[in-house]
């Protein structure tokens, strides 16, 4: 008998399920559960749950109009409210307006729009490795876009000489017959934790107009980033970079969500700012509906966008929170001796070799396929959560991601589980 469900489903219901799978129950408490399992692979930032609680809890989710009950005003107040905050935050060339942009349940949906809106199926677009992992089914899996992975080897995925990497790339997919749409920038960086100085992203803006493609910087963690004694410049969003005698300013579109910044993935909220291609902007809205934010949610981004004193305030605490956490896991893991790569600076997350040390502490060897899989099951029978290189798009076996921006005791223990998962029952720690 045959399926009863479309090809697109069936090409993935069957997919493999790993061995480092978690089903997000059974969660760690340090003591109701202090068995339970913890996740350090979720990208959320829980440090400022209470402020933001307390906050919204002040205010009533249901407006006087009671509009939270009707298709609203097609996301006006909050395209109203975030043009006004990002203007102010992100200092953008020319400030934004409501007109620019596009509101959607969230960046992930943000990022499928722009796939089906600026490139048709069997096109390409570009991204540099390794990659969120979300990015490839926001790309492929409903629009039929092939993703292109851009490799950087061993050298500085951030210097300005990567657009020679992307030429490479592109010139490829034209080889294999594939037309490339855009170039899709995570700026700052997921898994990396960084983001790119500003004479990156004016070679890569230079790029994309040599060859009349697409950018898209997905911004969603802009203002989630602190100083760090490898920090030497400041963080410059795309919209800041004036676009004269740069490229066409059609070609550049921005993404951003409160998911990150206001550590609330709950609040299901996004938008796609396009300055100078209204035409895309109004083709999106013909089916703005079927990915529109709830109601309720874009109440609750509104209050906390619109008092712009509490606004200001909870960035920048929520920056020195941080900071803070991230000398904690640093702290921590060096002392099990784990190396990661270093220079973060935005984000919630380390990019951490465990191959090196899993290795070293059977007696050496080389990397092989599969050892990132295998580190993580390992990691899992140990009760801690991470993500796996392997699904990032990461050059190298070994390499998984591990989020810091929890409570300290939490951060410390699931280190403590990674630290005995890959050096073994005995591990001890370097003073």
């Amino acid at each position: 008998m045959g399926s009863n469900i479309s090809d697109r489903a069936s090409s993935v219901k069957g997919r493999r399920i790993r061995k480092d799978a978690w089903d997000g129950t059974n969660i760690w408490h340090p003591q109701r559960n202090p068995n339970g399992y913890i996740s350090l692979g979720l990208a959320e930032n829980s440090l400022m749950h209470s402020e933001l609680r307390d906050f919204l809890n002040t205010k009533t989710p249901i407006d006087s109009n009671s509009k939270a009950f009707t298709y609203g005003d097609a996301s006006l107040s909050l395209r109203l409210a975030i043009s006004r905050f990002l203007t102010s935050q992100l200092q953008p060339a020319r400030p934004f307006t409501p007109d620019q942009m596009f509101a959607t349940s969230g960046v992930n949906v943000a990022i499928e729009h722009c796939a089906w809106g600026l490139a048709n199926a069997g096109d390409g677009i570009l991204v540099g490795r390794p990659y969120h992992r979300m990015f490839i089914q926001n790309i492929q899996l409903r629009m039929n876009v092939r993703f292109i992975p851009v490799s950087f080897g061993a050298e500085d995925p951030f210097r300005p000489a990567i657009v020679q990497d992307y030429e490479a790339a592109l010139h490829l997919a034209h080889s294999q017959g594939i037309t490339v749409r855009a170039l899709l920038l995570c700026h700052p960086h997921n898994p990396l934790g960084r983001y790119y100085p500003l004479d990156t992203l004016i070679q890569l803006l230079k790029f994309c107009q040599k060859h009349q493609i697409h950018i898209i910087s997905d911004e969603i963690y802009a203002l989630s980033t602190f100083p760090t004694r490898d920090t030497h410049q400041s963080f410059h969003s795309v919209s800041s970079i004036d676009t004269t005698d740069l490229i066409d300013p059609s070609l550049v579109h921005i993404l951003w969500g409160p998911s990150k910044d206001f550590g609330a993935s709950g609040l299901r909220t996004g938008v796609v700012i396009s300055q100078s291609n209204l035409g895309f902007l109004a083709a999106l809205r013909t089916c703005g509906l079927y990915s529109a934010p709830s109601s309720l949610a874009e109440n609750a981004v509104v209050e906390v966008l619109s008092d712009g004193e509490f606004a200001r305030a909870y960035v920048e605490e929520n920056r020195r929170r941080i900071a803070e956490a991230y000398g904690v896991v640093g702290e921590v893991l060096g002392r099990y001796g784990l190396e990661w790569r270093r220079g973060v600076n935005a984000a919630f997350f380390v990019w951490v070799d465990l191959g090196r040390a899993w290795i070293e502490a059977r007696g050496g060897g080389s990397r092989w396929e599969g050892l990132t899989e295998e580190i993580c099951g390992r990691c899992l029978e140990e009760g801690v959560v991470v993500v796996g290189g392997d699904l990032a798009g990461a050059e190298e076996e070994g390499w998984v991601r591990v989020v810091f921006t929890r409570e300290r005791g939490e951060v410390e223990e699931g280190v403590r589980r990674i630290a005995r998962a890959v050096l073994g029952k005995g591990v001890g720690v370097r003073l």
